[in-house]
């Protein structure tokens, strides 16, 4: 079994698993001997899944890299692949580390992960600052440090699941949307016509997709009829890109926040705009973090 820590406030419950990437594994509130699960739980005890967690960090970049490679910054990448039935590098390298525990209460959390130099070729330490309150939820704030000697490039991110069963519903403002190949690679920016109805509200049931979108206003609801029940996720800049990841038919769906879209550097290199992304200096850290809040009903 996968060793975890477990944060309570109140009704609330989330297990951390520190050495399956610093990975949430679930989180929910236990009312009597119902749980109400607010992202999707753990789906296997496997510590080589961490993509079978509740949610998981994406460090030092978020989504792919095409082909893992890239000539942006001082030290080329060349990233194996690391997903099943994909050939691009995804989500980072920190999500297939363990993370170790920095401290521990009833109610936080902080797990940290020192990277050398090796498949990414940049150093770097990454924290995870976990937070349960009763009435807030879940607080995760995130930052990353350069340690080498270099500017590094630098994206981070998370990555909820969430259940979905008929009627979830989807409140977000985002201004565009990437477009995406065959690869899932980001093409063109566009301005769909559903951008607006995802402002007031749309079913997911009616989507399929795995894209990138910008501009993004660091709010998202998503509603679940049968229950009753919501989940806001709030988020700070440099979390200013959103990722839904909804295919059609799946008892699951995905809302990343992100501070850079897909394969951002090797389109930043091509002069396309909107992309996200920074170099991080020596020494320097980039913080943000993410909110998650269960709502009942009234």
């Amino acid at each position: 079994m996968t060793p975890t820590i477990e944060l309570r406030a109140g009704e609330l419950v989330a297990t951390l698993a520190p050495t399956v990437g610093g990975a949430i594994a679930n989180f929910y509130s236990q009312r009597g001997t119902r749980q109400q699960h607010w992202l999707r739980p753990q789906q296997t005890p496997d510590p080589a899944l961490p993509w079978a967690m509740a949610s998981y960090p994406m460090v030092p970049f978020a989504n792919r890299i095409r082909d893992g490679r890239s000539s942006f910054g001082l030290r080329p990448l060349n990233l194996p692949a690391n997903y099943p039935d994909s050939k691009h590098a995804i989500h980072g390298t920190a999500w297939q580390q363990p993370w170790h525990v920095v401290s521990q209460s009833i109610d936080h959390a902080t797990l940290a992960l020192e990277s050398a130099a090796g498949v990414w070729p940049y150093a770097f330490r990454a924290v995870q600052q976990f937070t349960l309150d009763a009435q807030a939820g879940l607080t995760v704030a995130l930052s990353i440090t350069n340690t080498d000697t270099v500017d590094m490039p630098v994206g981070i991110g998370h990555h909820p699941y969430l259940p979905h069963r008929a009627g979830t519903r989807l409140s977000t403002g985002v201004l565009a949307m990437w477009g995406g190949d065959a690869e899932v690679m980001p093409t063109t920016l566009q301005k769909p016509a559903f951008l607006d109805t995802l402002r007031s509200g749309i079913v997911l049931d009616t989507l399929d997709l795995d894209n990138n979108f910008t501009g993004w206003n660091h709010h998202a609801r998503v509603d679940w009829p049968d229950t009753g029940t919501a989940l806001l996720m709030t988020a700070q800049a440099p979390f200013d890109y959103f990722v839904l990841y909804c295919p059609k038919g799946a008892d699951m769906f995905c809302i990343e926040p992100v501070s850079n879209c897909t394969d951002w550097m090797n389109l930043a290199q091509q002069g396309q705009g909107d992309v996200g992304g920074q170099l991080l200096a020596p020494g320097a850290t980039l913080h943000t973090r993410m909110a998650l809040q269960p709502i009942w009903p009234v």
